[in-house]
This record gives C-alpha cells, structure tokens and sequence, in this order.
C-alpha cells in the first residue's frame, strides 16, 4: 500500500513554506480570485509564481483553487488567470464547476484537475463520471463514510482525496445560502460570513425584539456549530479504504496551527509506512493537536452519521493549550543562541518549549534575552520584533516558541 499524500493549506506564503517544511507533501492555496476563500489572504500573481517555484525546489506540489461557482461575469476574467496557471507550472487546479472545468480543458489541457468537495461527490457513479471527462482527482464529500468510499475506491481508477483535520462545515459539501441570505455575502463565490458559528434565538412575529432562547441555556444556542474532524488515529483505515490525498483544513488558520498539524500528521504517516501491522496511536500526537486552536474534535461521518455528540451547542469558542511566541530565524552554534522572530509577548522567565520540524520537542527557560543590537532586555513586547536567546540545544530555522497559557 502507499502512503498517502499529506496535503495542507496555505493562506499566504509563509504557511506554505511552514507547511512544506513541517511536512506536507503538497499544498492548496487560492488566488486573489476564483476561490473559496476571499478573506484568506491569498496570493497575488507574483506570490503564485513564488509559491510554486518553492514547492517545486523541495520537490513538492502546489494546487491552485479554482472552486468558486461563478456567474456570467466571473467567467470575463479566466481565460487569462487559466493560462498564467498554465505558465507558472502549477502542479493541478483544484475546480468545482463544470463550466470551469471545460475552460481549463479548453484553455490548458495539460493542467491537472481536482473536483473540489464543493460537487458534492457521494457516490461511485459520480466519481466515475469525472474520471471519464479526464479529472485526475475527486476530492470526496466530507458525508461520507470509511465503508462508502471503499466502494467508491472499488469502482474508479481516478485518485480519491479526503479530509482528515480541521473544521467541518454545517451545509452539505459547503453549499451553503445561509451567508447569502443574512449578509449577502456569498459563500459559493468565496465569501462567507460563517453564519454557522452565530448564536441563534426563536423570535415569536407578533413580540419583535423578544429573544427565547432555542433550547433552556442561559448563553444561548449555537445550533449550526460542529466540532473539529481529527482522523490522526485512523491513517489504517483511510489507507484501506483506497484514500490517495489526505487534506488538512484551513487556509485561514495560524502558521503554528499549519505547522503543527502537517508535523503531526506527517510523524503519523512516517509511523504507519515503517510498520503497517503495528501503527499505534501515540499520545503525544493528540497532546500536539489540542495545542492550536481548534474546538473539541470528532471524527465525523466516517464511522456512522453525525448526532448531538458532534455539534456544541453552547459555546462557539475555540480553545488551545500553548500560545505561539516566536519564530526561530537562525542558530548561532558558537554562542549557542537563537536569533527569534517575536509573535507574541515573551519575556525573561517564561518557560517554554521549543517545536521543530522532523525533530522532537523541547523545553527551557528563558534565562536571558537580547534586542538586535546586543543589549540585554528582559521582554519582548513589540509584534516581530528580533531577539536571540541561550538555547539548551542546537535549533533550526523555523522552529516555533510557544508557551502554556496562563503562564505568561
């Protein structure tokens, strides 16, 4: 059997390069257009070119969405934006319309493509009938099953690409018009407003501006809020049902979130590819996932379908363990310092720990700290600021400081 691609998400730049080096095989990132996510930073044609060009010096893949289901007057502006895909070498085009996909076969024939999630592919038929069309990839509904998608693997050829981590979201495969309806603001051309994560009230017609709360919760309701999906524990039975790509949510998230999910993910794999008959589920993962932010975790669909115990209903707040405080920019072997990006206020006496990638994690305390000019200060308040601090052990770039929080 083998290992399954590890594909994560890449709102900018830096976490494409974060999620590379901690890990992931590929990475997805959309353009300032055409994608699903208006409010995730995204590329511009320049950073596109970088994006890929970096991805393919590691020997690495770069998938560019495409996935918005567009309008008349979304289509003026493609050919073109198709045809720079084309020239930056862009490894697939990740598309949920069929119309967009004629004008890439049309425009660009030799661009792989990938149907999104958003085409709501639940069974084999559908699947087969992109593969026929000349799809290299479906991208399966998040409503499925471990036993359903085996019977879809039975029946196609094409690569099958399934979510593992990350957000899930209320409406089937993403459709959803509530974002629309309330904000007009349009969730299938990359705008959503997340009205999923709203706290809801009955209002009674005749009693404007008197809220009854749906269910007997002095905070109220969050009726359309599900919990995380995290499947670190069953990479054997996404590997057996014929799974080729496994897809992390969140393009929107934090570098540390895409850094230590990839890194987790990646040990998961790595352990699964040594061992198939013996991969066990280590702690320690789980302990690194509940790190970032994130809600509880479920493993939705893939065992049965969801209930109550896959929704919160009384809160939409995330909640992490650590705090992510800085980035490692260099290793000084001589002085046995750490020259440190600062992301979050770090101070003398904050105990810490240090993650990085392919390597184990450890902690210290930060006995001393200096500005960029070599004075000693005891705290770093300002955003990137740089400082180098005494480290107990060698690091490497892109390492990440956090600390447990609650105790800065």
């Amino acid at each position: 059997m083998k290992t399954p691609e590890l594909l994560a998400p890449a709102g900018n730049l830096e976490k494409l390069k974060m999620a590379l080096i901690y890990g992931a095989d590929a990475v997805y990132m959309g353009g300032k257009a055409f994608g699903l996510r208006a409010f995730g930073g995204n590329f511009d044609d320049n950073e596109l070119r970088e994006g890929v060009s970096l991805a393919h010096s590691l020997n690495k893949k770069a998938y560019v969405t495409v996935n918005i289901f567009p309008h008349n007057d979304d289509l003026v502006d493609l050919p073109d934006y198709i045809k720079y895909l084309a020239e930056i070498s862009v490894d697939a085009a990740i598309v949920s319309d069929l119309g967009v996909f004629r004008l890439f076969r049309n425009i660009a024939p030799d661009i792989e493509l990938h149907v999104s999630t958003q085409a709501n592919n639940v069974n084999w038929s559908s699947v087969l009938a992109w593969q026929e069309l000349g799809a290299s990839r479906v991208v399966l509904a998040r409503e499925l099953s471990f036993r359903e998608i085996a019977r879809i693997r039975s029946q196609t050829q094409v690569e099958l690409e399934a979510f593992v981590h990350g957000a899930m979201c209320i409406s089937y495969s993403g459709r959803c018009l509530l974002s629309n309806y309330f904000t007009e603001r349009d969730a299938n051309r990359g705008a959503c407003s997340q009205p999923c994560r709203w706290k809801y009230a009955l209002v009674e017609e005749k009693r404007p501006g008197q809220y009854f709360p749906v269910e007997e919760d002095e905070r109220g309701t969050y009726i359309f809020n599900s919990k995380d999906l995290c499947l670190v524990p069953h990479i054997p039975e996404l590997v057996e049902a014929g799974v080729n790509s496994l897809k992390i949510e969140g393009r929107m998230k934090s570098v540390h979130y895409v850094a230590t999910v990839a890194k987790v993910y990646r040990e998961a794999l790595d352990c699964f590819a040594a061992d198939p008959d013996h991969f066990v589920m280590q702690p320690e993962w789980l302990e690194e996932l509940n790190k970032v932010s994130h809600r509880e975790y479920t493993t939705g669909f893939y065992f049965n379908k969801t209930t109550s115990d896959d929704q919160i209903y009384g809160s939409s707040s995330y909640t992490q363990t650590h705090d992510f405080i800085g980035l490692i920019k260099e290793y000084q072997p001589e002085k046995q310092m750490a020259v440190i990006e600062q992301r979050n206020h770090m101070k003398v006496g904050d105990e810490i720990e240090i993650a990085q990638p392919g390597q184990r994690n450890f902690t210290q305390r930060i006995e001393r700290m200096y500005d960029a000019e070599g004075n000693e200060i005891i705290a770093a308040p300002h955003p990137q600021q740089i400082v180098a601090i005494p480290v107990r052990e060698p690091v490497v770039p892109y390492g990440m400081l956090r600390r447990r929080i609650g105790e800065a």
